[in-house]
């Protein structure tokens, strides 16, 4: 068809000469388990194209060595156009006959003017998206892919969708920085802290990225133990990030600082067709099953990806199934082809039996099994008739209860052995016994605690882990909460610990972690209420267990959940 701009038919477009870059061509040629290419792919780098302010965002333009129409895919992105973007969104979906506008955003790898955390992204998604009409390539069919920040900048796009948008795939992707920097108040401090090097560093190229992460390696701990917090981190950065003292320093997510920055209520009344993906140990899950919610009360098209994947490892290892799923998607959405869609809405992988489950929504319609603490240390499914104090632990601030794996976005994230944790004497563990048949867990995970602490000031961390007929504890899910507790008088408090879909085998056991914090996953509770970046005094807190303390957990309805193994 021919494209028209302000009624006037598009000039002829002669393909430039160009071929992607080598590294990227390198790159692709390493991977298994994708699709055969479909087209030689060109490359035209360099674009200026006028941001809302005027100022050029950089743009590599990637596409189909082919005669004929072709729908555009908008990627932009903070990071930089070269590896791993390159290859991954501007060579691969090329390759499948799609446009790939690759676009660097306002004040990074080379476009103009200063980059801000959100701020920016709707009003140049839309000028993008105004460039795009005069191109002569252009068909007036738009989609958007990415990941991260990546999916940040697609709902910023989708909060005034154009009407050439016809299609959106967010992957481990984010709409809320205020919840991507703090949980219930407390600072996600080595998130923040990975964040502000990727944000600085990852749009000058790899080996300046790899430099600087290396370099927040080596200098961690003195960061994370310096009293106070706030600005310790520069020496580990290499460089001032300005804005990291200010979303650490405004924990409550109603300050008028972060005005704007939530996209969540785009999801709400979006009727442009999205997949969503990301995985178990994603630090962004909660926010992509939140996302999933929003369009499901929308009634907006959409799918769900849920695989054994960390923030990072979606993009690696579980990539072949991510692009698949993104890419069926776009030839649905954009060429009207379904024939890659999976029949069902959403498919999770479930651990501790490494298969995968489709499902016709999310959160599966599901039990809700109640297990509770016993001061013998069990987790049984039995509620306790008096609610007296049942266990206590002192949380000292000056040693840390340290945390180990989960949602990170570090190389530690994921599953991990939680032994030398769990040896801790901060570390509360009540254990189910072995079980006599399976336990499906298959959906939210969340804990009601009753608390009293002799300070008033404490943090509560709790896990849910999977011990094995040989001891090995592994986590599944987990989730933290501040507490401002009366004295000796205990308060109620209740902890989201994410969403997942685990099976306990035969055999194996429940446990269920209980501790004051996990160090440096969250920034320390000073234990006096002083600000955690602030703080030079460290309180050691004592924190008292109560029996009417309790773990639910979802999963499929039916006896053989709510009546599993109390043998």
């Amino acid at each position: 068809m021919t494209s028209r701009t302000h009624g006037l038919p598009k000039p002829a477009w002669t393909p430039p000469a160009g071929k992607p870059p080598l590294a990227a061509r390198l790159m692709r040629a390493t991977w298994r388990r994708l699709p055969a290419k479909r087209h030689d792919v060109g490359w035209e780098p360099g674009l200026e194209v006028p941001a809302a302010d005027g100022s050029p965002l950089i743009t590599d333009h990637y596409f189909p060595r082919t005669a004929g129409d072709f729908p555009t895919l908008l990627v932009r992105s903070p990071y930089g156009r070269g590896a791993p973007w390159a290859p991954m969104y501007g060579l691969l979906f090329a390759e499948q006959g799609f446009h790939v506008v690759l676009q660097s955003c306002r004040g990074t790898g080379g476009s103009g003017g200063a980059f801000d955390l959100w701020r920016n992204e709707p009003a140049d998604g839309r000028a993008t998206v105004s460039w795009l009409r005069d191109q002569p390539w252009f068909n007036g069919t738009l989609g958007t892919v990415g990941p991260s920040y990546l999916g940040y900048v697609q709902w910023a796009l989708a909060a005034d969708p154009p009407p050439e948008l016809k299609a959106m795939v967010v992957q481990v992707g984010l709409h809320d920085p205020h919840a991507l920097f703090h949980a219930g108040g407390v600072p996600r401090l080595e998130t923040a802290l990975a964040v502000a090097v990727g944000m600085t560093y990852q749009h000058q190229g790899m080996r300046p990225f790899l430099t600087a992460t290396l370099r927040l390696h080596r200098r961690l701990r003195d960061v994370i133990g310096a009293r106070p917090l706030r600005g310790a981190y520069t020496s580990a950065l290499g460089a001032e990030v300005p804005w990291l003292d200010d979303v650490l320093t405004h924990p409550d997510g109603t300050d008028t600082y972060w005005s704007g920055a939530s996209l969540a209520g785009v999801a709400e009344r979006l009727r442009v067709p999205t997949s969503l993906s990301t995985g178990r140990y994603d630090v962004l899950a909660d926010q992509t099953f939140e996302q999933y919610e929003r369009l499901r009360r929308a009634g907006c098209e959409r799918a769900l990806l849920v695989g054994p994947w960390t923030h990072t490892s979606a993009l690696q290892q579980g990539w072949p199934e991510v692009f698949a799923e993104s890419l069926a998607w776009l030839r649905a959405h954009l060429y009207g082809d379904p024939a890659g869609l999976r029949p069902a809405r959403v498919r999770v992988h479930t651990g501790g039996q490494d298969a995968w489950r489709n499902l016709d929504d999310w959160p599966p319609t599901a039990a809700v099994s109640p297990w509770y603490p016993t001061a013998q240390g069990h987790l049984t499914p039995q509620a306790p008739t008096d609610p007296a104090p049942l266990a206590a632990f002192t949380y000292d601030p000056g040693d840390p209860t340290p945390s180990l794996g989960g949602p990170l976005l570090s190389r530690t994230a994921g599953p991990r052995d939680n032994g030398p944790l769990e040896a801790r004497d901060d570390v509360l563990t009540f254990t189910g016994p072995p079980l006599t048949e399976p336990v499906d867990v298959l959906g939210p995970v969340s804990a009601r605690l009753t608390v009293s602490t002799d300070t008033g000031h404490a943090d509560v961390f709790t896990r849910l882990c999977d011990v094995d007929p040989h001891g090995r504890s592994v986590n599944v899910c987990d989730g933290l909460a501040r507490l401002r507790t009366d004295g000796q008088h205990p308060s109620q408090t209740t902890v989201p610990m994410s969403a997942t879909g685990h099976r306990f085998a035969v055999g194996h056991r429940m446990r269920w972690q209980i501790s004051g914090g996990a160090h440096p996953r969250y920034a320390r509770n000073p234990g006096n209420g002083q600000p955690p970046l602030d703080a030079t005094t460290l309180t050691p807190v004592r924190i008292t267990l109560h029996a009417d303390s309790v773990l639910l957990l979802s999963g499929p309805p039916g006896p053989g959940h709510s009546r599993a193994a109390t043998a």
